[in-house]
């Protein structure tokens, strides 16, 4: 039973990345482009968040989830400060200095930093070969990310927007873990409703502040919708659910499709190639991740075997 949860966990962790994988081509309909501009970066950060909060407000009432207990609100708020604030409003303020492609070579590190939450708050151990396999995947994305930045000219150098960077995928893997922490006993549904609905002072304000003024395409709107629906709510439902089922520490690991699936998904949406190069990094980013899920698992002991034997 324990191994087919933790399969389990495996294909919702997949499932709530693919949810996130569209979140990039999704919010580029949302914003558009600087020739043609739709809504605010800033709109749709916030946005997004307030309409996840009020679906999770909805959600909460309808099924007359229980308040938290004393214990749950710090891990909640942690989540709200790195998942519904923290990252995307880093990444905001990043992404006005360095390109996508610069700051892709960053967040590319995601995986391998949530997995090492993983282990500092969750106290959660796996063999070394586990540790080479996250290494080995978060440099494949890594060496990816720089290949593609430097085909498209922008280059990579140190910029202090770096350091927004790694804070905000900091930021983003402490949401995750703390979100995953109190999961058990809330439910993955009522973490992240909590999360939104908590959220929800700062960023239904900032919506209604921020709301567009000049006419927007219905692509944009859509845009909009999927990443306060899905990136932003439904995705954490699988997201969540699957770390505590399959292990936090090993199913952050499927994180690292993240970055080939939003190519993937970009194709139909934006129309953007699709190349060789970019399948066969993400097919060896598989076989690391699938490595790393064996890997992970503890060895068993001798007594264990012998006993077994019996």
């Amino acid at each position: 039973m324990k191994t087919r949860d933790e399969t389990l966990g495996m294909w919702l962790g997949v499932l709530g990345v693919a949810f996130f994988a569209v979140t990039l081509p999704a919010t580029r309909l949302a914003t558009g482009t600087q020739a043609a501009p739709q809504l605010s970066p800033w709109f749709v950060t916030l946005g997004r968040a307030a309409l996840a909060g009020g679906l999770s407000a909805i959600f909460l009432v309808a099924t007359r989830a229980p308040m938290p207990r004393p214990h749950h609100w710090r891990p909640l708020a942690m989540a709200v400060l790195g998942n519904a604030i923290g990252y995307p409003l880093l990444l905001a303020y990043a992404l006005r200095v360095v390109s996508a492609s610069h700051a892709a070579v960053i967040t590319a590190l995601l995986p391998l930093v949530t997995a090492a939450c993983a282990a500092w708050v969750l106290h959660q151990r796996a063999r070394l070969g586990f540790w080479l396999c996250a290494f080995a995947g978060s440099a494949l994305v890594v060496v990816f990310s720089v290949l593609r930045a430097s085909g498209h000219g922008a280059g990579f150098g140190f910029e202090w927007a770096d350091l927004l960077l790694v804070i905000a995928v900091f930021a983003a893997s402490l949401g995750y873990i703390y979100g995953a922490q109190v999961t058990p006993e809330l439910g993955a549904e009522r973490v992240i409703c909590w999360v939104c609905v908590m959220a929800l002072p700062v960023t239904l304000p900032g919506t209604l502040l921020l709301w567009p003024q000049q006419p927007v395409a219905a692509s944009a709107w859509i845009g909009f919708v999927y990443v306060g629906v899905f990136s932003m709510w439904v995705g954490f439902f699988a997201w969540y659910r699957g770390l505590a089922m399959g292990g936090a520490l090993r199913v952050s690991q499927t994180q690292l499709l993240q970055p080939f699936l939003s190519i993937l998904a970009a194709v139909p949406l934006l129309g953007e190639p699709l190349d060789i190069v970019t399948l066969g990094f993400a097919a060896a980013v598989v076989a690391t991740v699938m490595a790393g899920k064996k890997l992970s698992q503890p060895r068993t002991p001798p007594s264990a075997l012998a006993s077994a034997s019996r």
